[in-house]
Formats: structure tokens, C-alpha cells, sequence
């Protein structure tokens, strides 16, 4: 009898084989969830290396024999030249001491070093699980995917990187954006498949559109995230630091270059920071409107709890954002105020899933909570 025909007939799997799949989801996810505390540490790592202006330390891309830090006086001047060449040096840091350009070099190396960790806790892992048949056969093409796009991301890496060696004092900000939408992709990626096999609760969703709006919802943090990493790479976050009124009014006018026209949102820090904290209001009114519906068609039910609860994080992020403009953002907050825009995107593509349901089992019955239990 084929699964298919299992679940046509109502006739699921016998406890001891349900047990042993419900098990192998179990550790398929789990090694996920560390994916995504790795992936924070990374994206944490990535941002300190922006704050103290170390990615352009390293001006080399070696994937394989990079993983080796310089060693001794003599391999350490090598690298301080090479760095010494680049525009960077000579129009922000000349006459820099090695020992303040060996502070700058072990952010950058650490960034790297640590993505290549990143794919091997992927990559390794999911070669087990797959040679074991652990991993079902649904989720294969999906993971493959997520590794091919983490290759990719080391090219973007360096692509990023290069922007600022030859004519730039640092990196093209599009680039940077690219670099971070890609990181948050992937982390949504992982999210997604997580709690694809993770067990779901019977409630019904809200509304027939919940699922839609949540939908919206993880478009909108994208969105935003991406505005964020624009901010970042202008250093715009340290203009105007005021909230709620910026140059003296809702919109910096006085910034506004009428040569640049539509591409003052994209290129003017000014702007570029109205643009970002204008659009929090926006995703924050979405997260609002969604959680007030679902609460209100589906009181006290799984899914009106997890809006709440992504209000809530919205909110929280928000805050985060406004103090770290008002304290001239210090590395402390605005490494918290990023690692908590993944937190967010996160939990709003695990409540979006939430609202799809489970992947059922290779069966076709469906995943719910109370399987966990499932003995011979």
C-alpha cells in the first residue's frame, strides 16, 4: 500500500515506524535551530565588522587556504601591505600602527572564518542526515537550495568586499544590502523548513486571508531589513539623531539634492534614515492590524497568541531602533537592534508557516502536537 493510499484509507503508519519518523523530524530540526542561532552570530559578527570598519582589511578572497591567520612579524607586514595600497589607507587610516591594523584584520577574519563554520554545520549535518534516510525525500530539494544559496553568499562576500579596494573608501551600500538580504534569506529558509516539520496545533486560522496577511507581514521585515542595511552601509544612522522630528521637522528637506531626485531615497543618508524609520511605522500598523484581527475572529487560539507575540517583537525592535539613533548608535545597541531585526523576521516566518500547517507525513496524515508522545 502506497502513502497515499494509507491516508486515502485512514490507515497511518503502525507506532513504530510513526515513532522513528516523528524522531528523525525531531533531529532535522533541532540541527536547524542551531543553523539559526549560528546564522545570528554571523549576521552579529558581520555587523561589528561594518561598525569598526574592518571589512576592507583583508583584500584577498581565499576560500581555503584563508581560514590561516598571518603568522609571525614577517607574514603580518605582507598583509599590512597589501592593505596599505587600497584607497581606504591612504584617505582614512594613513600612518595606522600594525597593532591597530591587526585590531581591524581579526574582525574581518573573524567574519569569514566563522561563515565557513557556518557551512560546514550545514553541510555536514545534512549529508548525515541524508545518507542515514533521515531526511525526507520532500525536503531535499529545499536544503540543497539553502546550501547552493550559502555558496553563493561567500561570492556576494567578496563581491561586496572588492567594491571598496580600488576607487571607494569602503563598500558600495547596494552591495552590502544584497550581502545582508541574502544572510536573512537564508536564515527565513531555515526558518521555514523548521517549522514546516515541527507539530502544529489543531486551530483553525482566523481568517481564510491570516495566512495572506502573514505573508505580507514577512515582505514588509524584509523590506525593512533591507532599508536597515542601506542606513548601515551610508552611516546615516548618525545624522539627525532625534526622535521624533528630524531637522527640525517630519522630513529633511534640507538634505534633499534635486540632482539625485528619486535616488535621494536610496543614496542621501538623511533620507535614507526617514525612509527606514518612516517604514517601521508601516510594518509596526501591519503587525497591529493583523494581531487585532486575529484576536478578534480567533480569541485565545494558537494563532491569535503568536500575532500578539509579533506585535509585541515589532514593538520591541522599534524601541531598540529609536534608542540606538538617540545614543549616536553605540556597537552594543545597534548590534542588539540587528540581531533582534532576525528575531523578528524569524518569528513572523514561523508564524506565516504556523498558518500554512505542517508538512504532512511521508503517510499523508497530518503533523499535530499530539504525536509527540507516539510510543511502540
Amino acid at each position: 500500500m502506497t502513502s497515499t493510499d494509507a491516508a486515502a484509507t485512514g490507515h497511518p503508519k503502525p507506532p513504530a515506524a510513526l515513532e522513528t519518523e516523528l524522531r528523525h523530524r525531531a533531529q532535522v530540526r533541532g540541527w536547524l535551530y542551531v543553523m539559526l542561532a549560528v546564522l545570528i552570530a554571523l549576521v552579529i559578527v558581520g555587523g561589528a565588522t561594518r561598525l569598526t570598519d574592518s571589512g576592507l582589511s583583508i583584500t584577498e578572497w581565499k576560500p581555503i587556504h584563508g581560514v590561516i591567520p598571518p603568522i609571525g612579524e614577517e607574514q603580518w607586514q605582507e598583509e599590512f601591505a597589501k592593505y596599505r595600497q587600497i584607497p581606504e589607507y591612504e584617505l582614512v587610516n594613513k600612518g595606522m600602527s600594525l597593532a591597530e591594523f591587526k585590531a581591524i584584520f581579526w574582525w574581518e577574519w573573524a567574519h569569514r572564518l566563522l561563515a565557513r563554520g557556518v557551512g560546514l554545520v550545514f553541510a555536514l549535518p545534512l549529508a548525515f542526515f541524508w545518507a542515514t534516510g533521515r531526511l525526507d525525500p520532500r525536503l531535499k530539494l529545499p536544503l540543497t537550495g539553502i546550501l547552493a544559496l550559502g555558496g553563493l553568499q561567500g561570492f556576494i562576500g567578496w563581491w561586496m568586499v572588492s567594491s571598496g579596494l580600488t576607487e571607494r573608501v569602503d563598500v558600495s551600500h547596494y552591495r552590502l544590502a544584497v550581502h545582508l538580504m541574502m544572510a536573512s534569506f537564508i536564515f527565513a529558509a531555515c526558518m521555514w523548513v523548521a517549522r514546516g516539520i515541527a507539530p502544529h496545533g489543531a486551530d483553525l486560522k482566523p481568517t481564510a486571508r491570516s495566512d495572506r496577511v502573514a505573508g505580507l507581514l514577512v515582505l514588509l521585515v524584509f523590506v525593512q531589513i533591507y532599508l536597515g542595511a542601506l542606513v548601515a552601509g551610508l552611516d546615516a544612522g548618525l545624522v539627525f539623531n532625534e526622535w521624533p522630528t528630524m531637522d527640525n521637522g517630519f522630513f529633511p528637506a534640507s538634505q534633499w539634492d534635486a540632482a539625485l531626485g528619486w535616488r535621494n531615497v536610496l543614496d542621501t543618508p538623511a533620507v535614507v534614515q526617514f525612509v527606514h524609520r518612516t517604514f517601521a511605522y508601516v510594518v509596526w500598523l501591519a503587525a497591529l492590524a493583523h494581531a487585532v484581527a486575529a484576536w478578534r475572529w480567533a480569541p485565545g487560539s494558537t494563532h491569535a497568541r503568536r500575532a500578539v507575540l509579533l506585535l509585541v517583537l515589532v514593538t520591541m525592535q522599534a524601541v531598540l531602533g529609536i534608542v540606538t539613533l538617540l545614543t549616536y548608535v553605540p556597537m552594543g545597541w545597534a548590534l542588539l537592534h540587528q540581531a533582534m531585526a532576525l528575531v523578528v523576521l524569524g518569528f513572523a516566518v514561523a508564524h506565516w508557516r504556523g498558518l500554512k500547517g505542517p508538512l504532512p507525513l511521508s503517510d499523508g496524515t497530518p503533523h499535530r502536537l499530539e504525536m509527540v508522545g507516539v510510543r511502540d
